[in-house]
């Protein structure tokens, strides 16, 4: 999440007459729901039927338009009403290609002219929408394509960038910088030849990509991409159609969609899964926005005295609880699973949206495709009027048994709060902070070796299973991992900060829990120091990789620590009782935590792991009972254990050890 600064009048709570059907609605749970109606449009070569639900409109104009901007309409048509708030007219002839808008009319005045919320493709910057005979923007065997399979989903590792990021520096190698085709190119380099880009993202070896928003929002002016303009894209616009400042021609509306489906394929053929950063909570804007041209108010809540919600900071709020927007929700979500492949979804802001919402969209959307993921904050910006026991919440997970909240409780464990520059973390100083640690580390279930008392934020359990707990260390929103170190140790030398950014998401990536690294974190990403960079330019946001050859060391722990997750079961079990049954915590101490994964973890092939992280400036003598073999110390990965080691053992400070017995 961001908080992009609003500029946004609040528009009153407001209700309507229908003249039409004579109808009044007294409130927003009188008016008609269709929640079985498909609103999309309907193209066929010989003729499309448009729809638009909008209850209390008195007159409804579609027009037609040979372009996305400028052009004059080729045509105007009245809308008719129909049944439960629906107006629709079918045109005869093949549209394909053409743009088109609707105009609202609300007590006597007629609202701006908007593309609808179900349009599936739309001009430049969004605002006429088009008919698209959509099969013809797929990709060559797109019906074979499919993403990758997961047993459950701890064993994805999931990799969360912005597109512009990953691809816009010049000595990337990348040629169509700043786009969907960049981000899949194949074979490039930087200038000391090594791999950028979609070959970096295999070669380190994540399982996902979690692309920040990537559908169309208002901030990027897409008719001057010749000019500097940066935003992560948390400001929705049509929220059913791909970002066209990200294609190669935003002003054909066909364009952004076949690149999207091209750059997901390309992905899937690497084996690397597609995770859309979604942002249903709110709009970019409020009195303007496409809901508001449509049904004035409903799609958002307000407070008693009518003035509108805002529990994303960013102006307004949205009401899933309502069934229209619980019906929009829905039909994007598997709409965008069903057409562009994609296989997950990270909800801004989740505990905005009421629990029975996102159970339904996690129901429906595993029916489609079993192997998706589905995870968000979980919790809000600010106070919301819906009822604190409805929302989707971190603390109520359990009652999202198919979807999974990111742990603060471990981020701000590992390194110190994101609201407190100079705090520190078990990886950088902090002391006390070992019960949080294991709280991570087993995913946030209920263990009988956990002090819940003592937990950063959460006072008992909230994870059914440790999968629901995306474990993370930093992402987009504030520091970067490398800065917030920096920061809160001024004083620390190179070598230390390697050593805390190495142990920190050494940490997540042995723990029960889903892991989520931070793109750049394993060069050593910086941002300059920059807190919230949602739309400072390039030079802070772009992935440097001139890093990856300067931190090499780096880049080469986190690999090896990936390969080891992978390789090893034990560290991605499937629920909280094996995790119960064979992750037992031993020596504990102040910047000492240490666990064993015992009998066969998950039917992993070690027998037993020793697990040990020692975030204290100085190596630690640890005892061991029996006899074992090295796999991990410092920086040194030795899966085979080729080093046999009994009674004690040096810990090498600010590291993680691993041991095994077969």
């Amino acid at each position: 999440m961001k908080f992009i600064v609003p500029t946004l009048m609040l528009m009153g709570f407001m209700l309507f007459n229908s003249c039409d059907n004579k109808t009044s609605y007294t409130n927003f749970n009188d008016y008609p729901t269709p929640v079985n109606e498909n609103l999309w449009i309907q193209y066929t070569p010989s003729s499309t039927l448009f729809k638009i639900w909008s209850p209390t409109a008195q007159e409804v104009i579609l027009r037609l338009y040979k372009s996305g901007n400028s052009s004059k309409a080729l045509s105007q048509h009245q809308l008719l009403s129909g049944n439960n708030g629906i107006w629709q007219k079918e045109i005869n002839g093949n549209l394909d290609g053409v743009y088109y808008t609707y105009q609202v009319k609300i007590k006597g005045a007629w609202l701006a002219e908007t593309p609808g919320i179900y349009a599936q493709a739309v001009g430049v910057n969004g605002k006429r929408a088009m008919v698209l005979d959509m099969q013809t923007t797929n990709p060559k065997n797109w019906e074979l394509d499919q993403g990758p399979k997961l047993n459950h989903p701890n064993e994805a590792i999931i990799y969360e960038m912005h597109l512009r990021d990953l691809t816009i520096q010049a000595q990337s190698g990348i040629k169509n910088r700043g786009t969907y085709n960049g981000a899949t190119e194949i074979g490039t380099k930087n200038l000391q030849n090594r791999s950028t880009g979609l070959d970096h993202i295999k070669e380190l070896g994540v399982t996902h990509v979690h692309l920040l928003p990537t559908f169309d929002h208002y901030s990027i002016d897409e008719s001057q991409l010749d000019k500097p303009q940066y935003n992560w894209g948390y400001d929705p616009n049509n929220y059913n159609v791909p970002e066209g400042s990200f294609s190669t021609d935003p002003y054909r509306g066909e364009v952004r969609i076949a690149e999207f489906k091209q750059m997901v394929k390309n992905f899937h053929d690497q084996n690397i899964g597609v995770i859309m950063d979604v942002v249903y909570n709110h709009t970019g804007k409020t009195t303007t926005s496409n809901f508001n041209l449509e049904v004035p108010d409903y799609y958002y809540r307000q407070w008693q005295d009518g003035t509108y919600a805002d529990a994303a900071a960013c102006g307004n709020e949205t009401a899933s609880e309502r069934a229209m927007m619980r019906k929009l929700m829905l039909a994007s979500i598997k709409f965008w699973i069903k057409e562009y492949h994609i296989d997950g979804f990270r909800f801004d802001l989740m505990g905005i949206h009421d629990i029975e919402t996102m159970n339904q969209i996690a129901q429906e959307a595993r029916k489609i495709n079993p192997n998706i993921i589905i995870y968000g904050e979980g919790w809000t910006a600010k106070e919301s009027p819906l009822p604190y026991e409805q929302r989707a919440l971190k603390k109520h997970m359990q009652q999202l048994p198919h979807i999974a909240a990111f742990n603060d409780d471990l981020r701000d464990a590992l390194k110190g709060s994101v609201f407190d520059d100079k705090s520190l973390g078990f990886v950088n100083g902090a002391l006390n902070t070992e019960e949080s640690i294991k709280f991570g580390i087993v995913g946030a279930i209920s263990h009988p070796q956990i002090n819940y008392s003592k937990v950063n934020y959460s006072d008992a359990p909230y994870s059914l299973a440790p999968w629901q707990s995306i474990n993370y260390v930093s992402c987009h929103d504030n520091h970067t991992l490398f800065d917030k170190l920096k920061i809160s140790r001024p004083k620390a030398g190179m070598d230390e900060l390697i050593a805390m950014d190495k142990l920190a998401n050494a940490i997540v990536l042995t723990s029960q829990g889903t892991p989520f690294l931070h793109a750049g974190s394993e060069m050593l990403r910086t941002k300059k120091g920059a807190h919230n960079s949602y739309n400072l330019p390039d030079s802070i946001n772009q992935l440097d990789w001139d890093r990856k050859q300067e931190f090499e060391d780096v880049f080469e722990y986190y690999k090896n620590l990936i390969q080891l997750r992978k390789a090893h079961p034990a560290f991605a079990m499937k629920n909280a009782n094996e995790v119960r049954d064979h992750l037992k915590f031993h020596q504990i101490g102040h910047q000492l935590v240490s666990f064993t994964l015992e009998n066969n973890a998950n039917g992993d092939y070690w027998n037993t792991i020793l697990v040990i992280y020692n975030a204290s400036a100085k190596k630690i003598n640890y005892k061991l009972d029996g006899i074992w073999q090295q796999a991990v110390s410092g920086s040194t990965f030795d899966l085979k254990g080729s080093q046999i080691i009994k009674g004690t053992i040096d810990i090498p400070a600010m590291s993680m050890y691993i041991a095994f017995k077969q």
